[in-house]
């Protein structure tokens, strides 16, 4: 079963992804796809959700090669949560190289058309609000949409996650 849960800034969307990922049952592997650079702040978040989470479960830093990291998890049977889709995206802009960018997509794309594994994916909601001044902003905004719309197509179940509650879409 493959899923989207969607949500703004602190919606939600991560715990509820946690929950699901942890009823099926399976070995769970998180791909995570921040890192922390030299933000000491958003060190501090990523200490705290570290702490949060079973430490059973696997954890793979998949900062922009997306695809190429779910793959052999999906395939050794795991439950495979993606936090987050926007943040992938957000590092595939800034590397400025429009061909990695359709390639990562392109990849994307295709592992989710052929796969069966049990996969969650996390993603910010950004397309609800004013469209953003800046050239860069409104280049991440268009393509989050249209990556949750792709995405979206061949998922089996997707949410929204709002205030803390699940709202079903599809």
């Amino acid at each position: 079963m493959k899923q989207l849960i969607l949500g703004g800034a602190r919606s939600g969307k991560s715990r509820l992804a946690e929950q699901r990922a942890l009823a099926t049952g399976l070995p769970v592997a998180l791909v995570v796809t921040m890192v922390p650079g030299d933000d000491a702040e958003l060190a501090e978040r990523i200490r705290r959700h570290q702490a949060d989470r079973p430490a059973d479960w696997r954890l793979v830093e998949a900062p922009t090669a997306l695809a190429v990291a779910l793959e052999p998890l999906l395939q050794a049977g795991y439950c495979v949560l993606v936090d987050c889709l926007t943040l992938w995206l957000t590092n595939l802009l800034l590397l400025e190289c429009d061909t990695r960018l359709q390639a990562e997509l392109d990849a994307l794309d295709a592992l989710l058309a052929r796969t069966d594994g049990n996969l969650i994916m996390v993603s910010n909601e950004v397309g609800l609000g004013i469209v953003p001044m800046g050239a860069l902003s409104r280049r991440f905004q268009d393509q989050a949409g249209w990556l949750h719309q792709r995405t979206a197509a061949v998922c089996d179940r997707v949410t929204l996650s709002v205030a803390g509650l699940p709202l079903e879409v599809k």
